[in-house]
């Protein structure tokens, strides 16, 4: 059966507070309140340290069973040195996250850095062997060397996630990239400019959608992802789409849009949680009302 996991980058920013969150939301309650509304988040906290068992034990407590975490492996395992010489410490840190997260446990991805090409193929396969072998989680992985996109290794990178049954993250920039001003300006973690590789090579997606802080100049693309995913969803693949944007003010509002998309388009997927949220009451005596 086809599904949908539609979600942000992160569930915790102070400037949804009045209108992603209501005006009462604490940040002690940001994770249940994002939860009410959307159905998974990337796990990008977990690139920079892993959480505490008692972390887990709190996101567990602060969301439903059907939510989704996709946890991002640790920079120490993708950055720092050969990967297949790390496999132990991504293995120990894939049981410690499925021991906390249990059933809120999405795919992990293992996200490259621009430096590691082809040329650290073997590297990869052998290290995405030792996960499955040790581990068998579902994986997804990103790269960002353009090498990757080409004819020439591109498809050998597919039949080694295919053979693996494991999938490409799907990482659009082209939002960002539509025209002569720089909205990441003032992001220190600019996203890079790679072709559009949009081909799932199991049953499992994940998008990375990098937004523009103009909504007229998302919604062309919003409009081609409904489609695509609509098709997806109708060949039975699982869909994991988080929206990004390098002002995450605007990210909720894009992931909204793209849901009504896919509802006008007629799509399999139910209602948006985040529309049956009902409004948060005044209280009596605010407005001098008695």
């Amino acid at each position: 059966m086809s599904t949908l996991h539609l979600g942000l980058a992160v569930w915790g920013f102070d400037r949804w507070v009045g209108s992603f969150f209501p005006a009462s939301a604490r940040k002690a309650d940001m994770l249940r309140r994002y939860a009410e509304r959307l159905d998974c988040v990337e796990g990008n906290d977990s690139f920079y340290g892993v959480p505490s068992v008692k972390t887990l034990a709190r996101r567990v407590q602060q969301t439903p069973g059907h939510f989704r975490f996709c946890p991002k492996l640790p920079r120490v395992v993708s950055h720092e040195g050969d990967l297949v010489d790390n496999i132990q410490a991504a293995v120990d840190f894939a049981a410690h996250m499925h021991a906390g997260l249990g059933e809120r446990l999405g795919p992990f991805f293992l996200q490259l850095p621009p430096y590691r090409g082809p040329a650290a193929g073997p590297d990869l396969a052998r290290f995405l062997n030792g996960w499955r072998r040790h581990c068998g989680l579902p994986m997804m992985v990103e790269v960002r060397h353009l090498d990757w996109y080409t004819d020439a290794f591109g498809p050998r990178l597919d039949t080694l996630l295919a053979r693996l049954g494991m999938g490409r993250v799907v990482l659009d920039t082209r939002p960002l990239y539509s025209g002569d001003d720089d909205p990441q300006a003032n992001n220190p973690r600019k996203k890079p400019e790679v072709p559009l590789h949009a081909e799932p090579v199991s049953g499992v997606a994940l998008v990375r959608f990098i937004s523009h802080p103009d909504p007229t100049r998302t919604e062309p693309f919003l409009e081609e992802w409904a489609a695509r995913v609509h098709d997806w969803l109708d060949q039975g693949v699982e869909v994991y789409f988080f929206v990004h944007c390098p002002d995450d003010f605007f990210s909720p509002a894009t992931a909204r849009r793209f849901h009504a998309l896919l509802t006008e388009r007629g799509a399999p997927v139910g209602p948006l949680a985040w529309d049956s949220v009902p409004p948060e009451p005044v209280q009596a005596g605010l407005f001098g009302a008695t």
